[in-house]
C-alpha cells in the first residue's frame, strides 16, 4: 500500500509527526518514506510493507496529511504501475525533467581520453542546443589489459568543462560504490558546475550491493542498463532494488541482448521493449543504439544501422538516447568503430526529431481513436 501525502508536506510539521506516530504502532507493517521532486512541488510517498491486506483504505485515507491511498500489486511495488495509480512518471534533476512524455539525447565520449576531445564534444553539444551528455570516467572491460578509464583524476576538468558549455547532466558509469563518493567530492571541489546521472552498466545490473548503495543516496538519479544475459523481468527487479533503498529517480536503458542471433550486430536489438517497460513501470526509458549495433555499417539507402535502430526506439516512445560520439573515432580508446563524429551531430539530431514527430503523430492518432470509441 502507498500513502500519497499532500503536496509539499513538511516533515517537521505536527500533522506529519502524528501520521508517523500512527504508522509506528501498526503491527507487522514497516514503512518507508520516499520523496519525489517535481518541477514545481515535492511529493512524499509512504510505502507500507508487510501485512497490508487487512488495512482499510478509507481509514488510511483519513489519516493526517494523507491525500490518497493506492493498493499496489506484488510486481515492481515502487516503480511499477498499479490499479488506480495516477502518479506522474517523471522526476526533475538539475533543471532537467525526465519523464515518459519527453526525449533527451545524451551524446558524447564512451570513455574520456583527453581534455581536448571532451571540450570539443561539449562545445558541439552546446552549439546544437543540447544540455545533456555522456562521459565515461570509469570503464569496466572484459579484457583486463584494456583501457579502464582515467577515473577520479579526470573528474574535476570534465565537470568544469561541462559547466563552461552549459551541460546540466552528464551520464557517467560507476563500477564501485566508492566512485559515487569521488563524484560527489569532485562536484563539490569544482562548485557544482554540472550534474551527474549515475550509470550502472549491464555487467553490474545484478550487483545488488552496488544497487543498494546507489539507491541509498538521493543526490544523483540513476540510469540502469538492462542486463545483457538476463530476462526483462530480472532487470526491472534490479531497478526496484534502487527504489526500495529510497531512490526512485531511475531511468531504464535498453542496450541489446548478448546472443549470436543478433549477428552481425554487436547485440540483439531489444528496442521493441520500450513500450513494454513504459506499460509495466513509471520509469522513463532510454535506448543505447551504439552498444546495440556496435558499428557504422550502412544499408543501400545510405542510412547506418545505428540510425535505423535509433529511429525504431524513438518511434516506439523512447525518452532518452545514449549515443557515442568522438572527434576522432579511429583514435578512440573505447568503442571507436561505432562512434559518430561532431560533423554528424546535426544529421543525427534531425533524424531523431523526424522519428519523434512520427511517434507523437501516432500517439495523437491513437488517442483520437480511443476517444471515438
Amino acid at each position: 500500500m502507498i500513502l500519497i501525502l499532500e503536496p509539499d508536506t513538511d516533515a517537521t510539521s505536527e500533522t506529519y509527526q502524528r501520521l508517523m506516530a500512527y504508522l509506528d504502532e501498526l503491527q507487522g507493517i514497516d514503512h518507508r518514506v520516499h520523496q519525489v521532486h517535481g518541477a514545481e512541488q515535492v511529493l512524499t510517498e509512504v510505502y507500507l510493507i508487510g501485512s497490508t491486506a487487512s488495512l482499510d483504505e478509507r481509514e488510511m485515507a483519513s489519516l493526517p496529511a494523507v491525500e490518497r491511498v493506492i493498493r499496489i500489486s506484488d510486481a515492481y511495488r515502487i516503480l511499477g504501475r498499479h490499479k488506480d495509480d495516477h502518479r506522474e512518471a517523471s522526476f526533475s534533476y538539475n533543471g532537467v525533467e525526465f519523464s515518459q512524455d519527453n526525449l533527451h539525447v545524451f551524446a558524447g565520449l564512451c570513455a574520456v581520453d583527453n581534455r581536448q576531445n571532451v571540450e570539443r564534444m561539449f562545445q558541439v553539444l552546446a552549439e546544437h542546443g543540447q544540455t545533456c551528455a555522456r562521459m565515461g570516467a570509469y570503464k569496466p572491460r572484459t579484457n583486463p589489459y584494456s583501457f579502464q578509464g582515467h577515473g577520479a583524476d579526470c573528474l574535476p576538468w570534465v565537470f568544469e568543462l561541462a559547466g563552461k558549455y552549459g551541460i546540466r547532466v552528464v551520464a557517467m558509469e560507476i563500477t564501485h560504490d566508492r566512485q559515487i563518493d569521488e563524484i560527489q567530492q569532485a562536484l563539490e571541489a569544482t562548485g557544482h558546475p554540472t550534474g551527474v546521472m549515475l550509470q550502472i552498466g549491464t555487467r553490474n545490473t545484478q550487483n545488488f550491493e552496488l544497487l543498494k548503495f546507489a539507491g541509498r543516496q538521493s543526490q544523483f538519479p540513476v540510469l540502469l542498463k538492462r542486463g545483457f544475459g538476463i530476462t526483462l523481468e530480472e532487470s526491472l527487479n534490479a531497478a526496484e532494488y534502487l527504489a526500495t533503498e529510497g531512490n526512485s529517480s531511475v531511468v531504464f536503458c535498453l542496450r541489446g541482448m548478448k546472443t549470436n542471433m543478433g549477428d552481425p550486430h554487436r547485440n540483439f536489438v531489444d528496442f521493441a521493449h520500450v513500450p513494454v517497460v513504459k506499460r509495466l513501470t513509471r520509469m522513463p526509458v532510454c535506448i543505447d543504439p551504439s552498444h546495440s549495433v556496435g558499428s557504422r555499417a550502412a544499408s543501400p539507402d545510405g542510412l547506418m544501422d545505428m540510425m535505423h535502430t535509433t529511429a525504431q526506439g524513438v518511434i516506439a516512445g523512447a525518452n532518452m538516447v545514449l549515443v557515442d560520439f568522438h572527434p576522432e573515432p579511429k583514435r578512440a580508446l573505447v568503442d571507436g568503430p561505432q562512434a559518430l563524429t561532431p560533423d554528424e551531430m546535426q544529421y543525427f539530431l534531425d533524424d531523431v526529431r523526424i522519428a519523434r514527430e512520427a511517434y507523437e503523430r501516432r500517439r495523437d492518432l491513437a488517442t483520437a481513436h480511443l476517444a471515438g470509441n
